[in-house]
């Protein structure tokens, strides 16, 4: 059984995961070494070699929180922020206040006040008891003395809550007390220890469970390991799975049980902090800004596959952090991810890029590179000629095609239609990238052979295909000859082994996001660069297209796309707003908006529910973000001061000796408050109000849970 709980599926164009040696699925998996080398540990990396800081972590509180909100360990706040006094104003007056109630006491107890302050005692006890004769001396000092100290804990009281005592104490003495004491953690109670695994000892498994949570405190468990196995545990509650194989494999392998296809149970080292109990990566800190609502500062910014649903925009310059700062740590997350069984992954950019080793990907695709092992299959592995004519030409000429959201490349989907299913009908195959071009020429050789074909096989509608498409070669308005050029640029020497059809080479499909699969597709950015932005609209538009048809979605497909320009066209963005309802989502990066066409940028902006403006944006570039952001309601304050004109000459006397003292004239403050409709952030701020290694990035979740522009520290 895998990590999803289904069974493979093998084939040309099934996941080309190479499976370890050992029974089918189904069976329990293989014997595995108990305590396999860990992988480079990163800050808040959980599983140690003694199990208790992985128990520690499996137990810390991970309470509900805002889209965005780094889960693990956070304490809530208030959404309004506490009007607090500076620190200045309340120190002094704590100790005017403490002063006070010292020179009260003082006048009291010496006399300088009267007497009245002891009438309460004259009034509430009896006259023998103020009769030291009666009972004795000390019983008439502790009556007065006592009586004192009551009288002492009531000055302190008002003043102390006059002079803010215990905001002092709340703020300045109780933080300095805290490191110096220990506090142990409470252990939680059976029922709610996760530890335990409740869920299968309630299902039966008692045997699975006690394995589980034994592994777990001697440090045998990992992080993966046990998202792994819940995700497992999913699928049997689905009815996807048996509970007998599943409770087998686990009391035969422990942790080491529902491996995924690969084997592997963690990546080769890690750069970002993951929670895989909430699904998050932590990509900073929301800056304890202003501009950020109050329940947002201070905390983690930590993103999922319940944000990256509706997809993530990040715009800034070359050397803004995009690459090492948003793009692998989110590969890295949903690597992860797809070693427990949750996600599949495709990770698309130039070579040497930095998106992560090769070894922490299952399948990687270098095109243009000799020594590449699998190749990238043309046609997404369908096999009707419609569909792999639309997926082709959006590739090819979709950048061509009207930028307008209604825009489409319908007629060169046509002409490639009108070739694909004549000649699948021939050959049983696809045409390759030389036999395209040459059909696409109109060379009179391969179209005869074609016509012979089809005639041979008495398929007369396909034969009614090829003479349209004869027909309509060298007239004006015909867009043949753009494809062929299209096509030309990926008919180079450097790309001759790969985009084979004829089977002899190891081809990789998006078909295969119906299993747990990490992939990455490295372009030839070295004097290719249009070919690559057509491989890239490619892979797009095949995954779009994939994402559709699949059968399991309860797989989260997810495609990162490092360097998006050239890839925005009007299929692609409707192809953006339809991966939601997949269950899957896109991550593109771009240099600037002016990598996509002006009337595109606004549906792109609509389309994606995640947006990030990094630092270093074009003031231009910031107006499109500060139009999708919108405005808000805020509270303005205008203070004016007006000169004080004395009427008397004692108050002239007082003004002018003001004016000598202080220089300047006697004035009163007016301010007025009003509400005041203003942008969150204008695109003078996206352009200039952005600190280096910070971003400004609003979030949507998947169930319509929204979070403003938020101001985040990308290195904290």
């Amino acid at each position: 059984m895998n990590s999803d709980g289904t069974q493979d599926a093998r084939g040309t164009h099934a996941n080309p995961v190479p499976r370890p040696a050992g029974p089918p699925d189904g069976r329990p998996a293989p014997d595995l070494p108990a305590a396999p080398p860990r992988p480079a540990r990163a800050p808040g990396m959980p599983p140690l070699p003694d199990g208790s800081e992985f128990v520690a972590w499996l137990r810390a509180p991970r309470p509900d929180a805002a889209p965005g909100v780094w889960r693990f360990g956070h304490h809530p706040r208030p959404e309004e922020e506490p009007e607090q006094i500076p620190a200045r104003q309340l120190l002094s007056g704590a100790v005017i206040a403490f002063l006070v109630g010292w020179l009260v006491w003082s006048l009291i107890s010496n006399g300088y006040l009267g007497d009245w302050w002891i009438l309460p005692l004259y009034l509430l006890t009896p006259d023998s008891w103020r009769d030291a004769t009666k009972h004795g001396e000390v019983f008439n000092f502790v009556l007065w003395e006592g009586y004192d100290l009551l009288v002492v804990l009531l000055i302190l009281f008002a003043l102390g809550r006059l002079g803010r005592w215990g905001e002092v104490w709340r703020r300045f003495v109780r933080p300095r007390l805290k490191p110096s004491r220990q506090s142990e953690q409470t252990s939680p109670a059976p029922e709610d220890d996760p530890v335990q695994w409740n869920q299968l000892r309630a299902a039966g498994a008692t045997e699975a469970a006690d394995r589980l949570a034994a592994e777990a405190r001697c440090g045998l468990m990992r992080d993966v390991d046990h998202a792994r196995i819940a995700r497992a545990w999913q699928g049997v509650r689905n009815g996807r799975h048996s509970l007998a194989t599943f409770t087998g494999a686990v009391v035969k392998d422990g942790s080491a049980a529902c491996l995924h296809p690969s084997g592997a149970r963690d990546l080769p080292g890690r750069l970002a902090r993951h929670d895989l109990v909430t699904g998050q990566v932590r990509l900073g800190t929301t800056a304890d800004d202003a501009r950020n609502p109050y329940a947002y500062r201070g905390t983690g910014l930590g993103l999922g596959p319940d944000l990256l649903g509706t997809s993530l925009l990040a715009v800034g310059p070359p050397g803004s952090g995009k690459t090492g700062g948003i793009v692998w740590p989110l590969a890295e997350s949903l690597c992860l991810h797809a070693l427990a069984g949750r996600a599949a992954v495709v990770v698309v950019g130039a070579a040497g890029a930095g998106l992560g080793p090769v070894d922490a990907y299952d399948v990687v695709v270098r095109i243009g590179h000799p020594d590449s092992v699998y190749d990238l299959d043309l046609y997404g592995g369908t096999t009707d000629p419609d569909e792999a004519a639309a997926v082709l030409a959006e590739a090819l000429v979709g950048d061509l095609a009207d930028p307008h959201p209604g825009g489409d490349s319908r007629r060169s989907t046509t002409v490639l239609a009108q070739l694909l299913g004549p000649f699948r009908a021939v050959h049983g195959r696809f045409p390759s990238v030389p036999e395209l071009r040459q059909l696409l020429d109109g060379a009179r050789g391969p179209l005869d052979a074609l016509r012979k074909g089809l005639e041979d096989a008495g398929q007369a509608s396909l034969l009614r295909e090829l003479d349209a498409r004869e027909r309509q070669t060298g007239h004006p308005g015909d867009v043949g000859g753009v494809l062929a050029d299209r096509v030309a640029l990926l008919d180079r020497p450097a790309f001759a082994g790969f985009f084979d059809t004829s089977g002899q080479s190891r081809p990789f499909s998006l078909r295969a996001l119906d299993h747990p699969v990490r992939v990455r597709i490295d372009l030839p950015a070295r004097g290719h660069a249009d070919a690559s932005r057509i491989l890239a609209r490619l892979v797009l538009a095949q995954f779009s297209a994939s994402v559709a048809v699949r059968e399991d979605r309860s797989l989260f497909a997810c495609l990162v796309l490092d360097d998006a320009t050239g890839v925005i066209t009007p299929e692609a963005v409707r192809g953006i707003q339809r991966l939601r309802s997949g269950n899957a989502g896109a991550v593109l990066t771009l240099r600037t908006l002016d990598d996509a066409p002006r009337a595109l940028r606004s549906p792109l902006l609509g389309a994606i529910g995640c947006r990030m403006a990094l630092s270093g944006l074009t003031p231009w570039d910031g107006q499109d973000f500060a139009e999708v952001w919108g405005k808000e309601w805020i509270e303005a304050r205008d203070v004016t001061d007006r000169q004080i004109i004395a009427e008397t000459p004692a108050g002239k006397a007082v003004h002018m000796l003001r004016r000598v003292i202080t220089g300047n004239a006697p004035t009163a403050r007016a301010v007025t408050v009003r509400q005041v409709e203003r942008e969150r952030w204008s695109a003078s701020e996206l352009a200039h109000g952005v600190p280096p290694g910070h971003a400004v990035l609003s979030l949507t979740s998947v169930k319509g849970e929204h979070a403003p522009p938020l101001l985040v520290d990308l290195r904290g």
